[in-house]
């Protein structure tokens, strides 16, 4: 049944909402990010607190600064992430990098110059009420205001559903990567690049 609830809101993010980026990105990276988490947890550290750690910094692709909260019946409702890549590609130093990163960079590194949407997630409950949309068409606008060439977001090849709202909006797919798991379940096989 769909989602009923108002014409979500945009704002910028900020530190108070270091709770729900945190599970609003894990939602988007597939329960890979509060694996990661827990293996970066410090003494009594949960990985939700190195979650919202994170997402409250000033720096990293995950800060707060470059996210966007959609707002709901006056409640969080979703988030975007997403920051224009460099012209560049950053290369990949093979022997650092976490293996489970290195498709992920392999994949960013075929779109440079592009307004990358790192990380798009609805809280559960606000999903099919459009707030995944109205934050899609708020990512374009921030491209052209960055006169970014195209868009990208990578998505899990399981992921169906996150697959089929970006289609809609005119991402197609251009490359893919296996993925790295290790221990981390997960039912995708690989990562998917789409772009626009």
């Amino acid at each position: 049944m769909p989602n009923t609830a108002s014409q979500p809101t945009l704002r910028a993010a900020t530190p108070d909402d270091a709770d729900h980026l945190a599970h609003l990105i894990n939602y988007a990276g597939e329960g890979m990010p509060a694996y990661l988490w827990e293996r970066m947890a410090e003494a009594s550290e949960t990985p939700w607190d190195v979650g919202r750690r994170r997402a409250q910094r000033t720096e990293g692709g995950f800060s707060y600064l470059n996210a966007t909260i959609a707002e709901a019946d006056g409640e969080v409702a979703g988030c975007l992430i997403g920051y224009a890549l460099p012209n560049e590609p950053e290369p990949i130093d093979y022997e650092e990098m976490p293996e489970m990163f290195v498709p992920l960079q392999e994949l960013e590194n075929l779109t440079p110059g592009s307004w990358y949407v790192n990380v798009l997630a609805v809280h559960t409950r606000f999903r099919g009420g459009g707030v995944g949309s109205t934050l899609l068409e708020f990512a374009e606008k921030l491209s052209e205001k960055t006169a970014c060439r195209s868009l990208s977001i990578i998505v899990a090849d399981a992921n169906s559903g996150a697959r089929r709202l970006y289609e809609r909006h005119g991402y197609v797919e251009k490359a893919s990567r296996k993925m790295v798991k290790g221990d981390w379940g997960n039912q995708s096989k690989n990562w998917v690049l789409l772009t626009k």
